[in-house]
């Protein structure tokens, strides 16, 4: 198939750079040619942000010294020439086709040689799936594919590429992360290889930035989470793979098990990103919230119930968390969703009796408005349509956190150290108990300023 198009990039300084190193290349003797996912992404009608450029024919030195007449270069690797190329209008990567050989576990066990007259079709051995092993030649647009990449793009499938997909694990995890962006299902051929990996050899942190991809870049994280399942890499994160079969009450959740009430609450979350404070924590307590129901769920009077799954899920969110994450704030950040995820409904379905101090007390544990999301979105994933701003303990809860000036912020206590000391009383426990019992009187509203706290404590003290 020949087919030729402009390469789309989101700024023209950009596409300016890439044509002229192109230039410099052909004029060298030698060919630049796009490749991956600026490729890929401009055949789908999207415009890339950054480029990467392979360079055949040419020494390292040579294309060292051409990259160096358009800008700043920084050297990633002499050994196999991987230069960064920094331009007003984005980054530029460039490499030389180069041969990978395995020599250890990970996705870091690679020798590595760069051959400059390498085929084509040998140097797109390497890469991952068809679709990211089209390369196109931006001074023609000429879109060369040499594994039927352009097939596989038109009909949404993700294929491994060659037999060396299997030397690097953390390609499952990739699969993923396009099903989720891009909505693709995975070739029964490269499902099959992907289920006999094993991602126990890679570092937390590729963990954690695939995991962020999956549930922050694509449009339909839920489905990115089938496909883990479906890949078998769930077996690696059990907590989240015990979802799967846990029974619900129809009447409450039609959509099925725990495992599909998940997957819908991820993409409702994801409808919400943009207005999310923390995107990263809040769509891991999306992920998260229902982690307890696998340990508590049974069948009473009749029904599915699955009593204190709130707080029995504090445990394996924190488990899978350290899975993927050396965190300890997104850790605890993440717990209190999981925690107070059911909050919102029950204040609201009390809210005539629900009283200011336990508003205060749960804008003490977690942020109220990134709570709201992640409840909305467990709220929404029973596949049923809803929105947010249409959501009755949304607004609800927001005014009265708003009335309270806890909306935004935690409550401060208006009794401070300094101000005993002030007063005579001397460090110690003493204090530390006085400071307590003043800030729950304030988050019970007997105390309302810090005027009122200081005169309590006067009073406290001078009645010693």
């Amino acid at each position: 198939m020949n087919l030729r198009c402009e390469p789309r990039f989101a700024r023209p300084e950009l596409a300016g750079h890439v044509r002229a190193l192109s230039e410099r290349a052909h004029a060298a003797g030698g060919r630049a040619l796009l490749v991956g996912g600026s490729v890929r992404d401009g055949l789908l009608g999207q415009a890339s942000e950054e480029a990467d450029l392979e360079v055949y024919g040419l020494a390292p030195e040579v294309v060292e010294r051409l990259a160096g007449e358009l800008g700043a270069v920084h050297l990633v690797g002499r050994q196999f020439a991987v230069l960064h190329l920094s331009t007003p209008g984005g980054a530029i990567d460039i490499s030389l086709p180069r041969r990978e050989s395995k020599t250890g576990p990970g996705h870091k066990g690679f020798a590595v040689s760069a051959d400059p007259h390498m085929s084509v079709r040998e140097a797109a051995r390497r890469r991952d799936f068809t679709v990211n092993a089209l390369l196109q030649d931006p001074l023609t647009g000429e879109v060369l594919d040499p594994w039927n990449g352009l097939e596989d793009l038109r009909r949404g499938v993700l294929r491994h590429v060659s037999p060396a997909f299997a030397e690097d694990p953390l390609r499952v995890l990739r699969a993923a992360r396009f099903v989720s962006r891009f909505g693709w299902s995975v070739h029964p051929d490269t499902v099959a290889l992907c289920r006999s990996l094993d991602l126990a050899e890679l570092p937390m942190e590729r963990l954690e930035g695939e995991w962020r991809q999956i549930l922050l870049r694509g449009r339909q994280p839920g489905a990115g989470l089938a496909a883990l399942e479906e890949l078998d890499a769930l077996r690696f994160f059990p907590e989240v793979a015990t979802l799967r079969g846990v029974p619900q009450d129809p009447e409450w959740h039609p959509e099925g098990d725990v495992f599909v009430h998940t997957c819908l609450s991820l993409d409702a979350g994801r409808a919400l990103l943009e207005q999310m404070a923390d995107p990263w924590a809040e769509m891991l307590g999306v992920l998260c919230h229902d982690l307890g129901k696998p340990l508590k769920t049974e069948f009473e009077r009749g029904r599915w119930r699955s009593p204190e799954h709130d707080e029995a899920g504090v445990a394996p969110a924190r488990s899978f968390l350290q899975r993927i994450t050396r965190t300890d704030s997104l850790i605890q950040k993440v717990e209190a969703f999981v925690r107070d995820h059911l909050r919102p409904m029950q204040l609201y379905q009390a809210r005539e009796q629900v009283s200011d101090a336990a508003i205060r007390r749960l804008a003490l544990r977690v942020d109220i408005p990134a709570l709201l999301r992640v409840s909305f979105a467990d709220a929404a994933g029973r596949g049923v349509p809803m929105r947010f701003d249409e959501w009755e303990p949304g607004p609800w809860l927001l005014q009265r956190a708003a009335e309270l000036n806890v909306r935004d912020e935690k409550p401060q206590p208006f009794l401070r150290g300094r101000d005993l000391l002030a007063l005579g009383m001397p460090p110690g426990p003493a204090m530390g108990e006085l400071l307590r019992a003043a800030f729950e009187l304030q988050l019970e509203g007997s105390v309302a300023s810090r005027e009122q706290a200081v005169q309590w404590a006067r009073a406290r003290l001078s009645g010693r």
